[in-house]
């Protein structure tokens, strides 16, 4: 009975790979070297951070941040709004505020995420401390947008145009950063 050309290259190079370990294994064990494996302890809690590495890379950090958060309410939010998409009777009016309310959850959570960055840097923190309650606020606005209210539209447009000059008097200015689909979905 003849044996496939494939079964016959498996088990050779099987046979080769163990004889090959075994022999590499008998030449340790009579060399006198036992190698035994060992494992490191890793510290229980993460190191503390100084403030000079929670202030490295905090502006860069923050415009990232922010210029997704202004990308996304400008592509998905603002635009669709001026053109009237929102609108009764719009076409793909409910794909449109879908999308509005996942821009809406992104911006929010990358203006949280934009404030924390600005905590690094005490001018951006200075910049930003009025403009906390203006982001908190954003939190309902994205279910707003589902059922279809405009005003929520010129909410983010507002408070997106806030951080913007924010940052900019911080020596920090923000340009939108349009976010790809799949960033949108998993919001960061």
């Amino acid at each position: 009975m003849p044996v496939p050309i494939r079964r016959l290259a498996v088990a050779l190079t099987l046979c080769c790979a163990l004889l090959a370990g075994s022999a590499g294994w008998s030449t340790a064990q009579s060399d006198g070297q036992h190698s035994r494996p060992t494992a490191t302890a890793v510290a229980d809690e993460p190191s503390p951070t100084t403030s000079a590495e929670r202030q490295k890379f905090a502006k860069t950090r923050f415009v990232a941040n922010a210029a997704l958060a202004a990308g996304a309410t400008y592509e998905w939010i603002w635009k669709p709004y001026k053109e009237g998409k929102f609108k009764k009777g719009a076409p793909h009016r409910k794909t449109t505020l879908v999308k509005a309310g996942l821009a809406g959850a992104f911006t929010y959570n990358r203006l949280k995420a934009a404030v924390r960055n600005a905590q690094g840097d005490p001018t951006l923190s200075k910049a930003l401390a009025p403009l906390n309650s203006a982001i908190a606020g954003l939190r309902d606005l994205p279910s707003k947008l589902r059922k279809g209210d405009g005003s929520a539209a010129g909410s983010f447009n507002d408070t997106i145009n806030k951080v913007k000059d924010a940052g900019k008097s911080a020596g920090a200015p923000v340009k939108d950063k349009v976010p790809s689909a799949s960033q949108l979905r998993s919001g960061s």
